[in-house]
Order: C-alpha cells, then structure tokens, then sequence
C-alpha cells in the first residue's frame, strides 16, 4: 500500500503562496503515532492554520489536523491538532533557525506527500508579503491568464 499514493500530494497550503514569498523549501519527516499515517493516506488532513517553530534544536509543527482514523483502534490519537515532531537534519534545523530570526521570515507548511511509504512535510522559508505585493500578485496572475487565453483564440482562428 505503501508505493500507491507515492508523488501524490495529500495535502497542501494554498494560502501559503498568497501570503509568502517563498525563498528556501526543506523536505522534513514527520513523528506520526498509531494511525494518523493512514488518515493522511485517505487526504484527511489539514495544515492550513499550521506553522512551525524551533525549540531545543528540534523542530515541531503546531495546529496541523490530522482526522482520527475512522476505523482505528485504541492506538488513536485522541487531538487531531497536537503538536508533532518533524526530522530534519541538525545543519538544516540552524539554518531554518537563522533565516527565521530574521525579520519578516517565517516557516510554512507548504505540502504534505508520501515518498518511499513515508509521509513528508515540504517546509518553506517565507518573508511576509503586504497588501500591495498580493494586488500586485494578483495583476501579474490576471494578466498571465489574459494572456494565455488570446493565444488559445489566436490558435482556434488559425485552425
């Protein structure tokens, strides 16, 4: 079961795109208990409202939701928002720690996948956009969109 959901992505932060530059991503492992694994599987998770901190040279994600599994057993969690560890590296936890002590950074959740039967978090190191960056954003995506959709009628003429 393990190599089916391989490449797919289970879950993902939409809103990080919208609210971050995205300068620096790091793949991190994540400490699961009993049978959250198989609910991440089945997509019943969520890190829209997650956010990363480091402690103690370890690095945790906080208001991630996994749903409990539905036909688990004793062994599931009981909060779904826990806090969990993720495993990276100690070179890559000091440099995430420095570049979030800079002002205006922060890390961000921006997937979660499965590679090699192991669940994995993408995690992004993002300096805050302001309002005008996300209209300005938003003109560049309009006018893309524009764009490509005179070449789609350029090419259905042409035909």
């Amino acid at each position: 079961m393990g190599k089916k959901a391989d490449g797919k992505v289970l879950a993902q932060n939409k809103k990080a795109s919208h609210d971050y530059f995205i300068e620096d991503t790091y793949e991190a492992g994540m400490v699961l208990t009993g049978t959250e694994i198989k609910s991440i599987r089945n997509g019943r998770s969520n890190i829209n409202d997650a956010f990363a901190t480091i402690r103690n040279g370890e690095i945790h994600i906080h208001n991630m939701h996994i749903s409990p599994f539905e036909q688990g057993n004793r062994h599931n969690p009981t909060d779904p928002t826990r806090t969990r560890k993720l495993l990276l590296h100690k070179v890559q936890i000091n440099k995430l720690l420095g570049q979030s002590k800079q002002d205006g950074y922060s890390i961000v959740p921006l997937k979660i996948y499965v590679r090699n039967g192991y669940a994995k978090l993408l995690l992004g190191i993002g300096k805050g956009k302001k309002q005008y960056d996300k209209r300005e954003s938003a003109a560049k995506r309009d006018a893309q969109r524009d764009i490509q959709r005179a070449l789609r009628e350029k090419q259905k003429v042409a035909r």
